[in-house]
């Protein structure tokens, strides 16, 4: 009986002591997208707290609020539209892209059901999140490509997450949407229209990127090195346990018809979400473009100023990425 107690103890004083030597990560995602695939599993599957990362994921649904949120020093690593990111570092935040979860844009434009073209939509009202945002971007890519001017021919509305968006299509408020995976098969089962597809139209775009302040850079590297490792372990996990990765999905997204989550499984898995947050420096310049349209300094950077390539290239060097997919 001592002997038990004695052991007991000491679990218990093991488990404590593991618990107090584990780093805390606060890890920041902007929207309900199924590109988010590998931080949600990672830290579903343990990936995180195996690397001995106190890991909290947290939900803050716009891309310009996390920016801001990680320059507080509220969040360690975030994962939010490029732009967004671009933005807050050419007006004075101190923080690289590290990776991108996804290297394009992947958005669509839905509608009711009698608008059929994008150059319907003149005079009518578009739902985005916020201005600045991937969904921003890609309404206007769609609005110029179709020869309406984004400022001028439309109203768009700043809704502040895609599930708004879903909610505001259903309620009549708006006459069509930017919404992504898995939401986009929800508005589609309710009825609304695709009158335009920026996935198809294979925009490059770090949609979206990974940023870190650069005091955690120059201060606790390690830390984003642990933080990889645990990333690609949880999308090798999504690519290869599809029952684990759904079940993930539906707790993240809320959703729970299990054909839509099947869906946003084969689409973001299997043909979007990369092995290893690889940067597309196309993508990073495409993001600077758009940028430079609103801010001036941004037409004189470079996507290369913005980015931190150290932790993929060690990552690469590691051989994890050759041990999983071997």
């Amino acid at each position: 009986m001592k002997r038990a107690v004695i052991s007991a103890a000491l679990s218990i004083f093991l488990c404590a002591s593991t618990a107090l030597a584990a780093d805390r990560m606060r890890i920041g995602y902007s929207s309900i997208s199924g590109a988010y695939v590998g931080i949600w599993v990672a830290h579903d599957a343990g990936f995180f707290a195996k690397e001995g990362l106190d890991d909290q994921i947290i939900l803050i649904p716009n891309g310009t609020q996390l920016a801001q949120v990680t320059v507080a020093g509220e969040v360690d690593i975030a994962s939010l539209g490029g732009a967004a990111a671009i933005s807050a570092a050419l007006s004075g935040a101190d923080f690289k892209v590290i990776g991108n979860n996804v290297n394009k844009l992947i958005f669509s434009m839905y509608a009711r059901p009698d608008i059929k073209r994008v150059e319907d939509l003149k005079g009518k009202k578009i739902g985005i999140t916020r201005i600045g945002t991937s969904a921003d971007i890609s309404a206007r890519f769609a609005l110029r490509a179709h020869n309406l001017d984004p400022q001028k021919d439309v109203i768009l509305l700043q809704l502040g997450a895609v599930s708004s968006i879903a909610g505001a299509l259903k309620a009549g408020s708006i006459d069509a949407g930017m919404v992504s995976p898995p939401t986009l098969f929800l508005v589609e089962k309710l009825g609304f229209k695709e009158i335009a597809s920026i996935t198809d139209m294979n925009l490059a775009f770090p949609n979206p990127a990974m940023i870190v302040l650069g005091d955690i850079i120059r201060k606790r590297p390690d830390l984003i090195d642990r933080f990889m490792r645990a990333y690609v372990r949880g999308v090798h996990r999504a690519r290869t346990d599809r029952e684990f990765t759904i079940k993930s999905y539906a707790k993240y997204t809320t959703v729970q018809d299990t054909a839509i989550l099947q869906r946003a499984y084969d689409f973001y898995v299997a043909k979007v979400v990369e092995k290893a947050p690889y940067i597309n420096m196309t993508g990073m310049q495409n993001a600077l473009d758009e940028v430079a349209k609103t801010i001036p300094a941004a037409k004189n950077a470079k996507p290369e100023q913005f980015v931190d390539l150290r932790f993929l290239d060690r990552l690469e060097k590691s051989g994890l990425l050759n041990e999983l997919y071997k």
